[in-house]
């Protein structure tokens, strides 16, 4: 295999010397580049985010920020990076570099005081400025004018210029207070046609690149396709399989964990399909979140309520739904609404592949039926949807948090009577579970309140919640009681309005 390198800010860089375990954050500090900081090392702060190359939704390439501080360097060989310190425009010699629009209305607008986050507050608003959404709604606008504006087009979260802000959800910042950082996101305009990085959009990303990198006795391996993947998985089960890296990171930089192998999937061209299929949706298990939340654009509502609760941008940027069904938490965020989705998941292994519904998966505290020679090659949802469904999770932050409980709701209401309930639980027991005995409570009852109440006290007695450092049990079930009468309260008002 030819020598593992990234290119950086356009210059190519061989990897080597670094160790496999060697973060991008760590990488891209040893070469000088250091606008790239840690702050958590665990993919919660953004003082990291760097911008990659990788495969569009809308474009043929999608500028995506991610942390640095979470990904192997080894995953990105063949890749393209861009750090904060590249995305100014080199001037003539003697002169300055003419900065970026985002780095422009950062300064112009006070965005920075102590400056510790503001490399990484950059490469992810510059992520957003080149967002084909974002710049279709700004040139719409832009065409229209503001007198035509809608009231409806601009909220407290998205600017008239389209920048959503949540985009900026996986950042910290302790200096501004927020408000200049917000000033400059929604003042950003449209990328003008000689802009490098716009004109990068509409080429190919650069293609995975089969890599073995070794370094004293450790490896960083990503095969071409699944069959070689799951043939060295078999031939190594003790590897660890990393497709965003955004839970084994934490582990490599908090817990000072290194494996002996690590196996990228998450440009398996296998693992990353999404079909509509007549009775089912069948979603790639190393698609990232975001992707999924893209291209689905609402198709699947109740995934639609959970993204946005998912974490941050930056970390949804990376994270998959493979990985985190894969870690076997009980307090995923994703594993509640799939399981009120009754969905299953396609296990492959170098023999074939099996369909196991997601209620059976789990077995235990982080263990499943899933063998160490095995991968979650798709999610299956089957189709119809329930058209009655909620995503509740109870947490101390709105978003970026971990969820104390959570839960999700599918339910068909039809002529007043309950026909279907799915619920799923997560934060309550060993293992995310299906509320059964509440489902029963709730069937083929009439959709009062009389029938919730009743079905609310049912669901307090679901799972087994314990006291930690995040909720009481008493917390716990409680907030399972009150989420169904939310729901009711939910449903009756959408009906009355």
């Amino acid at each position: 295999m030819v020598e593992a390198q990234i290119t950086v800010n356009g210059e190519e860089t061989p990897i080597s010397p670094a160790a496999p375990h060697t973060t991008v954050l760590d990488f891209l500090r040893e070469r000088g580049l250091t606008g790239t900081k840690e702050g958590c090392a665990e993919g919660e702060c953004g003082a990291c985010s760097v911008l990659v190359a990788r495969p569009g939704v809308d474009k043929p390439t999608d500028w995506v920020a991610v942390n640095a501080c979470l990904l192997p360097v080894a995953a990105l060989n063949g890749q393209e990076v861009i750090t904060s310190e590249g995305l100014a425009t080199a001037g003539e010699p003697g002169t300055p570099p003419t900065l970026h629009p985002v780095q422009q209305e950062m300064a112009v607008r006070g965005g920075s005081q102590c400056g510790y986050c503001t490399p990484g507050f950059i490469c992810s608003m510059a992520a957003e400025y080149y967002r084909p959404g974002r710049c279709a709604h700004a040139k719409q606008e832009q065409e229209q004018g503001p007198e035509t504006e809608s009231a409806d087009s601009v909220d407290a979260e998205h600017g008239p210029n389209g920048f959503d802000l949540h985009s900026l959800s996986g950042n910290l910042c302790r200096c501004t207070g927020y408000r200049p950082i917000r000033d400059a996101a929604y003042a950003v305009g449209l990328p003008t046609d000689e802009d490098p990085l716009a004109q990068r959009r509409e080429q190919s990303p650069p293609v995975p690149v089969a890599t073995e990198y070794a370094q004293d006795g450790r490896a960083f391996l990503r095969r071409d396709t699944l069959a070689e993947t799951l043939n060295v998985l078999r031939e190594r089960p003790d590897a660890i399989v990393v497709a965003g890296s955004t839970d084994w990171g934490v582990e490599v930089n908090i817990r000072s964990r290194r494996a002996d192998c690590v196996i990228a999937v998450d440009r398996l061209a296998e693992m990353r399909e999404l079909r509509v299929e007549p009775d089912h949706i069948e979603i790639g298990a190393a698609l990232t979140l975001t992707e999924i939340e893209r291209r689905l654009d609402g198709d699947v509502p109740l995934l639609a309520e959970l993204f946005p609760q998912f974490a941050s941008r930056l970390i949804r940027n990376g994270a998959t739904l493979g990985g985190n069904l894969g870690t076997g938490s009980p307090i995923g965020d994703s594993p509640p609404a799939l399981l009120a989705l009754e969905a299953s998941l396609v296990l492959a292994d170098a023999d074939g592949e099996r369909v196991v519904p997601l209620a059976d998966y789990f077995t235990g505290y982080r263990q499943s039926v899933r063998r160490r020679d095995e991968l979650i090659r798709a999610v299956r949802i089957p189709l119809p949807l329930s058209p009655v469904v909620a995503f509740h999770k109870i947490a101390k932050r709105r978003f970026d948090d971990i969820s104390s409980v959570a839960v999700a709701f599918a339910l068909d209401i039809e002529d007043g009577v309950v026909r279907k309930a799915c619920i799923g639980l997560g934060g309550v027991a060993a293992t995310p579970i299906r509320a059964l005995t509440t489902e029963a409570a709730l069937e083929g009852k009439p959709w009062t309140e009389e029938t919730v109440a009743g079905a609310a006290s049912v669901l307090q007695a679901e799972g087994t919640p314990m006291n930690d450092h995040r909720a009481s049990a008493g917390y716990r079930s409680a907030m399972l009681g009150q989420s169904l009468l939310k729901l009711y309260t939910q449903t009756t008002e959408a009906v009355s309005s």
